[in-house]
Formats: structure tokens, C-alpha cells, sequence
């Protein structure tokens, strides 16, 4: 039973939502100490090259391609909650094989493979899940409030996340600071264990064949104008950005003359773009309609990546690669924050799991073709060609929505 008909004051004041938030925000300030260690590990212990590293990124998304066979399963369990504990408890597990290993000498490129591939299917669990769990514990009045609050967490904890992996990799090594990531893993499963939360009524148990619920899941997503053109926006975004952030890392050691802990500061000092955009999202909504800043935020997030072109090895390369990272990151709140309400907002109730995870199939499945895409290219081409194509690229993915009744919403409450 969703919440969207109960009146809602502001989202501090929904006790619910606060605590599986503090599990959830505790898990993303960890996620991005392994974010960094683990291609910093593959780049400089494993001496991983360009085509490595690429697909290092690919196996953490490849799981996306099973989004939607994953989410028209999940539509028929009638506890909501389980999916997500299951999820964070394996997360918890996959991570803490890394600094295992190292302990034994048996760290190599084929490990990592594995434990990015473990990552990735518990990500697909948890977010073919959580839609189903968060119109649960939030009324559709909160829907904006909540998002924008799981945003600006997600923007503090790039801000601190990559500073705090830099020093714990200088000082304990990458495999050991990814111990820190996997005890936030246990974190969340507790606190969302902790939440109260409605089962899934009767209709989780539809006798309808798996099949043919997941060919409806599908005909709805590809037949929703919203949903059908936020999904070819937000995919060709993906496919840029992850061909970029498949070789940032390798840029930033090789290129630029950048340690763990400048990468680090660099991301940190760039992720504060994020947190304004995720403060200001639902302001600069207001005033220039809900539609024309998720299209704003879908120019602003990747075009910043082809000035990476500008950067030049040392300060002026950390200057560079700090406010590329500002202005994107920036845009990708303003796209996020407005873009999820939306989605929320018009997908059926029993269809969420389902439509979440085709979705996820496309639009988070293309991320392990950019990434291979983008290291494939750059051994061939070189770094930066590569990183200017995709910023270019990835900037007219907002012809999607200029093509869509997008641009024509002004808020969520004339979706209604």
C-alpha cells in the first residue's frame, strides 16, 4: 500500500524515512572509499592498463542487464524489506574478500573482476527493491523532499567520501580501507531491519505468468511518454559518463601526476557542485519548471567532462579536474533529484519493481558498454579524444526530452 494519499508535513519530521536514511547515508559515505581503492588498487598495485581498468567498471554494471528479469521476480514477494537487507548483507561479504585476500598475497585482476561482478548483482537486488519499500515509508507529498535529501547525502559523501578513502589508503592501503565499506554495508541492512513498514498486499501473488508480467513491465515503460523518454536521456548520459569514468582514475595517476590523496581531494572539493545542486534542485524547479531543469541538469552533468582536454599535469590538472567535477556534478543533482519524483510519481504501484527494473536493464546496463567502449577506445585513440567525445555526447542525450511533453512540466502536481 503506498503512501501517497497521507497528508505530509516536511520530510525531517517522517520518523521512518530518518532511519533508514542514517543506515542509508552511513553505506554511501563507505561506498566511496572502495570507489576510489579499487581502480587506485588496479591502476598502481596490479599495474591494470586502460583496457583493465575499463572492464573493471564494466563487470560492477554488467548485473544491470539482468535488472529486469531480477525486478519482475521481486514484484511478487510480499516483504519489502528482505530484498534490501539481503542485498547489503552479501555487499558486506563481496567487499570483505578484498582485504582477505591481500592479507594471503592472492590479490589479482580476475579477483577483482569477481568481487566488482558480486557488487554489481547486489546493487540490481537493491535497486530493482527499493522503490517498492521507499512509497511505503514516504508520502508522495515527500516524494521531492526525500529525494533531495538522499541526494544531498549522496553529494556530502562525495565531498568527504573520496578524502577520507585517500588517507585511509595512505595509511592503511587500499584493501584495508575497504574494510570500512563493508562494516556501512552492515549499517544499512540493520537500520532498514529496524524501519516499520507495510508488506505488499495479495496482488504480489498474481498467479499471471513470469513472462508475461515481465512483457508488461516492459510494453508500460516503452509506451509512457515520461518514463520512455527519461529513460533515452538518462542512458545516453550513462554511456558517456561511463566511458569518462572508466579512465578518470587512470587520467588523473598517469596524465596528470596525481596521487591517491589529490585524486581524493580533487573529487572532494568537486562533489560540493552536488551537494548545492541537491539543495537547490527543488528551488530552481519552481522557477523554471520541473521539466526544463531536469533538461539543465542533463547538459550540465556531462559536457563539463570534455574540459578535461584543459588539464595539464600537476595544480592546474587538480584545478581542472576539481571544477569539471563541480559543474557535473551540479547538473547531475538537478537531473536526479526532479527526474526520480517524476518517475515515482507515474508508474503504477504494481508495476514498480517491474518498470525499476527494465529501467535499470537499459539504463544502468549501458554503463558496462561505456566503460569497455571507453578503454577500448582510449588504448587506441588516446585519453583525451576520448574524453571530449563523450562530453559532447553525453550533452545531447537532452534532445530526448526537448523531443518529449518534458519540457512542457512545470510541476509534479500537474502529473496528477
Amino acid at each position: 500500500m503506498s503512501t501517497a494519499g497521507v497528508d505530509a508535513g516536511p520530510i525531517r519530521r517522517n520518523g521512518r524515512f530518518l532511519r533508514y536514511w542514517t543506515g542509508h547515508a552511513t553505506s554511501m559515505f563507505g561506498d566511496q572509499i572502495s570507489a576510489l581503492a579499487m581502480p587506485y588498487l588496479a591502476a598502481t598495485t596490479l599495474h591494470a592498463g586502460s583496457a583493465q581498468l575499463g572492464v573493471l567498471t564494466a563487470v560492477l554494471w554488467a548485473p544491470q542487464l539482468l535488472s529486469l528479469l531480477v525486478g519482475t521476480g521481486v514484484d511478487r514477494l510480499r516483504r519489502v524489506r528482505r530484498p534490501l537487507i539481503v542485498a547489503n548483507v552479501a555487499q558486506c561479504l563481496t567487499i570483505a574478500a578484498v582485504p582477505v585476500a591481500a592479507a594471503f598475497g592472492l590479490l589479482s585482476m580476475p579477483l577483482l573482476y569477481g568481487v566488482g561482478l558480486a557488487l554489481g548483482a547486489g546493487t540490481v537486488l537493491y535497486g530493482t527493491s527499493y522503490q517498492r519499500f521507499f512509497v511505503r515509508v514516504v508520502p508522495r507529498a515527500q516524494y521531492v523532499g526525500a529525494n533531495s535529501l538522499l541526494s544531498t547525502t549522496s553529494s556530502a559523501a562525495n565531498i568527504a567520501g573520496p578524502a577520507l578513502g585517500g588517507a585511509l589508503i595512505k595509511l592503511l592501503t587500499a584493501p584495508l580501507a575497504m574494510l570500512a565499506d563493508a562494516v556501512t554495508f552492515l549499517v544499512s541492512a540493520v537500520a532498514i531491519r529496524t524501519v516499520p513498514v507495510e508488506d505488499a498486499g495479495a496482488g504480489a501473488a498474481d498467479p499471471e505468468p513470469y513472462l508475461r508480467r515481465l512483457r508488461a513491465g516492459v510494453r508500460y515503460l516503452r509506451h509512457h511518454p515520461y518514463l520512455r523518454a527519461s529513460l533515452g536521456c538518462s542512458t545516453t548520459m550513462n554511456f558517456a559518463a561511463f566511458v569518462v569514468l572508466s579512465l578518470l582514475v587512470l587520467y588523473a595517476t598517469r596524465g596528470l601526476h596525481l596521487g591517491a590523496g589529490r585524486i581524493g581531494g580533487a573529487l572532494a572539493v568537486g562533489a560540493v557542485g552536488g551537494l548545492l545542486g541537491a539543495m537547490v534542485s527543488g528551488r530552481i524547479a519552481v522557477l523554471l519548471g520541473t521539466g526544463r531543469t531536469i533538461a539543465l541538469g542533463a547538459v550540465l552533468y556531462c559536457l563539463p567532462f570534455a574540459a578535461l582536454a584543459l588539464a595539464r599535469p600537476g595544480l592546474p590538472g587538480l584545478l581542472v579536474l576539481a571544477g569539471v567535477e563541480a559543474v557535473s556534478s551540479f547538473g547531475v543533482m538537478l537531473f536526479d533529484v526532479n527526474n526520480n519524483a517524476v518517475r515515482t510519481t507515474v508508474t503504477r504501484d504494481d508495476m514498480r519493481a517491474r518498470v525499476a527494473g527494465a529501467y535499470s536493464t537499459v539504463n544502468y546496463g549501458i554503463r558496462p558498454i561505456g566503460a569497455l567502449v571507453g578503454g577500448a577506445a582510449a588504448a587506441r585513440l588516446g585519453l583525451v579524444p576520448v574524453l571530449v567525445a563523450a562530453g559532447a555526447l553525453g550533452a545531447l542525450s537532452v534532445l530526448w526530452l526537448l523531443a518529449s511533453p518534458f519540457v512542457r512540466l512545470r510541476s509534479l502536481a500537474d502529473l496528477e
